[in-house]
């Protein structure tokens, strides 16, 4: 796929590197973690943070390799191929989720105290923003922290969050001001071993088995001032900003798991004998596979595109939100159109791509839903 261009032998060690662990410690149990709904995170993370796949473009100052984004985007390839989409998007929480604003903006101590342990795999992270009553707006957020001497009192609820029942601490966004705008927030690490913190839920979903995903609930529960990230007031700004690293992690995902569907599909298509021939041979069904195969390769380059203007510094807003767009259209259709292909034995939950199409329902909704990514662009565009 003419991949020696962007990447030399030394992201290919890595390549390789995260391969192998994905075939050795990944996928011989995700099966098992599918079914129990859930992922030993802490043991999984040691692993990956020991050979220093967490932390890949953090500073080594903090437990990172000091790597650039075409590293970031190799693991992020290799974890695709992993059979199930919520172990990735598990270990992506903890990699570009809930960590960038910390390392951007969090104080020194928030570092070492936080961002040090999550790169090592010492502590499991999540990202805490989503309410029951404001997803994809999320200015419209009621959980609240009041700052009271050297703390802060934060009450309210967040849902949908992944890692949520296994995370040590949050990075959370909350209202710290009744004053309209966007100038009324503030982005926090919270700790979730202090009083007042509750899982109140761990949630039953349709696809992403494996990952846990909660409803969390605080009640008067008391954080240290200094566990503020960044200022005061502007948090939203931060998050924002976390977003972009969020999105673009899932593009890899995307190009690299549809991929994987369309070839397990072929491998069915060429044995399935129907009206004496080979499923492969109905130029209806070639066409088709072809069609998606342009458009991820599409995808690939858009996001290839993205990692060499993040190299030069640049603003990658409008050409993220453009492929995260893309990319939930893209593996809804594949999942869907390959799940097609395999006929009844599609709808079988033993079958792989069953557990494809479940996990891929996701991908345009999590991380800001087709419509905002849409809206998004607009804004950008100027419409």
């Amino acid at each position: 796929m003419g991949s020696e261009i962007y990447f030399t032998k030394a992201h290919e060690q890595v390549r390789g590197a995260v391969r192998d662990f994905v075939n050795r410690e990944i996928n011989p149990h995700v099966d098992e973690w599918e079914e129990k709904g859930i992922i030993p995170l802490r043991a999984l993370f040691k692993k990956m943070g020991d050979l220093g796949f967490l932390g890949i473009r953090y500073d080594e100052k903090y437990g990172g390799e000091g790597l650039d984004y075409w590293y970031e985007t190799v693991v992020m390839e290799e974890l695709a191929h992993t059979h199930c989409g919520g172990v990735p998007m598990a270990i992506a929480v903890q990699m570009c989720m809930a960590t960038p604003a910390i390392d951007e903006f969090g104080s020194e101590y928030l570092k070492q105290t936080y961002l040090k342990p999550a790169l090592k795999g010492d502590m499991v992270s999540a990202i805490a923003v989503t309410e029951p009553d404001a997803g994809s707006d999320v200015a419209a957020i009621r959980t609240f922290a009041r700052k009271d001497g050297d703390s802060y009192i934060l009450n309210g609820s967040k849902t949908y969050i992944t890692n949520g029942t296994q995370a040590d601490f949050l990075t959370l966004l909350a209202r710290t001001s009744e004053a309209p705008g966007y100038h009324s927030f503030s982005l926090f690490v919270v700790p979730t071993n202090l009083p007042g913190f509750k899982v109140s839920k761990k949630l039953d979903k349709m696809g992403m088995r494996s990952s846990d995903t909660a409803e969390l609930y605080f009640d008067d529960m008391r954080i240290p001032a200094k566990n503020l990230i960044g200022i005061e007031g502007e948090g939203f700004i931060h998050q924002m900003m976390q977003f972009q690293h969020e999105r673009f992690a899932v593009l890899p995902l995307a190009y690299i798991s549809a991929r994987d569907m369309i070839d397990e599909t072929v491998e069915y298509l060429k044995k399935r004998i129907v009206f004496g021939k080979p499923l492969i041979r109905k130029q209806v069904l070639r066409h088709r596979l072809a069609e998606w195969l342009s458009e991820i390769e599409c995808l690939r380059q858009l996001t290839y595109h993205i990692v060499r203007m993040k190299m030069a510094g640049q603003d990658v807003s409008r050409e993220i939100s453009m492929g995260k767009l893309f990319s939930g259209n893209l593996m809804g259709k594949v999942a869907d159109g390959c799940l097609q292909m395999y006929g009844g034995l599609g709808l079988m939950n033993e079958m792989r791509i069953s557990r494809a199409f479940r996990d891929a329902r996701l991908l345009s909704i999590g991380g800001g839903a087709s419509e905002v990514m849409s809206d998004v662009i607009a804004k950008l565009e100027g419409y």
